[in-house]
C-alpha cells in the first residue's frame, strides 16, 4: 500500500509528517547539516529513496562519489555544485543530474539554508544491477 507525508509547518517549512530529522556528517559536511529520507525502505520502497537535505548557510555537503546516479532538485536557497572538475551556481528550481561515480559537492553561496531533494536507488536495487553487470562480464 502506498504513503503519504503530508509537508507540515508553515512559511515554506520543509519537514513531512511522520519523517524524523537525521543528522548529516563525514567527508566535510557542515556542523548542523540534516537530511530526512522521505521515501524509503521504511514506507516500503524497493527501488528508490527521496531523501530531503539542509545545508546550513555557508556551509557544503561532503565532497564524494558513488557508484550510483543521483538525481537533485533545489527547492530553497542557492548553491555552487561541483560536478567532476566543473562548478555550477543552482538555485530554487534548478535539477542536477549527477552520474555514477562522478565526483561532487553542493556549497551553500547564501545566508539562508540551502534545501533539496535527492533520489537515488535503494541499496538493494543497486545491488541487483552490480550483480547482474557483473554476470555479463
Amino acid at each position: 500500500m502506498g504513503v503519504v507525508h503530508r509537508q507540515i509547518g508553515k512559511n515554506g517549512s520543509f519537514a513531512w509528517d511522520g519523517v524524523e530529522d537525521e543528522p548529516y556528517r563525514g567527508g566535510g559536511t557542515s556542523e548542523g547539516s540534516c537530511r530526512r529520507v522521505i521515501i524509503g525502505p521504511k514506507e516500503g520502497s524497493r527501488h528508490f529513496a527521496i531523501r530531503y537535505f539542509e545545508i546550513p548557510p555557508r556551509g557544503q555537503t561532503s565532497f564524494e562519489h558513488h557508484l550510483h546516479d543521483q538525481g537533485v532538485v533545489i527547492l530553497r536557497g542557492r548553491a555552487r555544485v561541483l560536478l567532476g572538475w566543473e562548478m555550477h551556481e543552482v538555485g530554487p528550481g534548478d535539477a542536477v543530474y549527477i552520474p555514477s561515480d562522478e565526483q561532487h559537492q553542493f556549497e551553500n553561496i547564501g545566508d539562508e539554508p540551502l534545501g533539496f531533494l535527492c533520489v537515488i536507488p535503494s541499496k538493494e536495487w543497486l545491488e541487483r544491477i552490480l550483480a547482474l553487470e557483473g554476470t555479463r562480464g
